[in-house]
């Protein structure tokens, strides 16, 4: 059988090499005769496991003491309420820089739990000659004072990439939930880091939250004692059941991803991936791409076919040729390739000469 390629959002694929270890580990871990999704989570066992990830996590993203590490119920759509609910309280404001469809909804959940007036925002994407681009804001400039900014580091929808960091004079929170691990960060200029699972992790329903110890002295909201920080710190993430296999399927991704290399060889990958795709839609009159060349996503490539009368030939030729969950977010319509960590570069090059294939005998 030909190899499968999954270009899904997310949930997404997760490396071979992780997939057949939990084969193989499925009903037997760690030579207990059992699954690890069957053992107490708070057995030796499955303590040490959770160490084991977190030092490692720590590790590959060079993570400072101050701060700490949380594995949290839900996905990255869980923290968009849970920092409003641990930081803002009831006379605090915060300013969200709007890039497209996730850090927007990351506004409307906001805009749910405090009054309106506690949430500013900026929108910082222009279109300049008909391309979508992002300009940062000179956020010293602002005369107001707020708990923390908050921004996505990578639109999955819209196939848009912040990489600038940003400078700012309030604590960054930033969701990182498809660009985590995908090429180095300085985790010391953020006052919060969160990511789903589903994209550069492991499986959904989980999410990890990297934050500083003097985030934790804000003022905070009453919530769900799960969803609260300062008991997931006090807890280690287990005030309730965490979700264990979701925990054992990152800790080996983390794992695989210290094997090959770390950040720095991720990387190196990721840009020859999304280097080689761009290179194949610019180069082809059949395709196009409507963001600015420097705020393309290297994570999610978004483009259109230009007679989008042949989108459904394309997905179903594409789908027979073992390239599967290429079509665009419902939102946007057209195409989108999902090139994460554990996206191999044979797979984009399968797609590339699928796709100036596809071009040939259609023009």
């Amino acid at each position: 059988m030909s190899a499968i390629y999954n270009f899904c959002a997310g949930p997404a694929m997760l490396p071979q090499a992780v997939m057949q270890k939990a084969q193989q580990e499925l009903i037997d871990w760690n030579g207990l005769g059992v699954s690890v999704m069957e053992i107490s989570h708070r057995s030796k066992e499955f303590i040490a496991l959770t160490k084991q990830a977190e030092i490692t996590l720590r590790k590959l993203m060079h993570i400072p003491d101050n701060y700490h590490v949380l594995f949290m119920h839900g996905g990255g759509r869980a923290q968009f309420s849970n920092v409003v609910n641990n930081f803002l309280g009831e006379n605090g404001s915060a300013l969200y820089l709007v890039s497209g469809q996730w850090s927007s909804s990351a506004v409307t959940e906001a805009k749910k739990l405090v009054n309106e007036s506690q949430i500013d925002t900026l929108n910082i994407v222009e279109q300049v000659d008909g391309l979508n681009q992002v300009v940062l804001p000179d956020l010293t400039a602002i005369d107001k004072d707020y708990r923390y900014v908050h921004y996505c580091s990578n639109e999955t929808v819209d196939g848009i990439e912040i990489f600038e960091e940003l400078d700012s004079p309030w604590p960054i929170v930033a969701d990182l939930s498809s660009t985590i691990m995908s090429h180095h960060i300085d985790v010391s200029k953020y006052g919060l880091i969160y990511a789903g699972a589903q994209k550069n992790i492991g499986p959904s329903g989980l999410s990890i939250v990297i934050v500083r110890d003097d985030m934790l002295t804000l003022p905070s909201l009453p919530q769900s004692s799960i969803m609260d920080y300062r008991i997931a710190v006090e807890y280690d993430s287990m005030f309730n059941t965490p979700p264990t296999f979701a925990w054992y399927l990152a800790s080996e991704v983390f794992a695989w991803l210290e094997a090959n290399g770390g950040v720095s060889a991720m990387a190196e990958v990721n840009k020859q991936k999304a280097a080689l795709l761009y290179e194949c839609i610019d180069n082809n009159p059949f395709y196009k791409n409507g963001v600015a060349p420097h705020n393309r996503s290297r994570m999610n490539v978004t483009f259109q076919l230009v007679d989008n009368s042949l989108d459904a030939e394309f997905l179903k030729h594409a789908e027979q040729a073992g390239l599967v969950a290429l079509k665009g977010h419902r939102v946007v319509g057209g195409m989108r390739a999902s090139i994460y960590n554990a996206m191999p570069l044979e797979g984009v090059q399968k797609l590339v000469d699928f796709m100036n294939n596809f071009a040939i005998q259609h023009s």
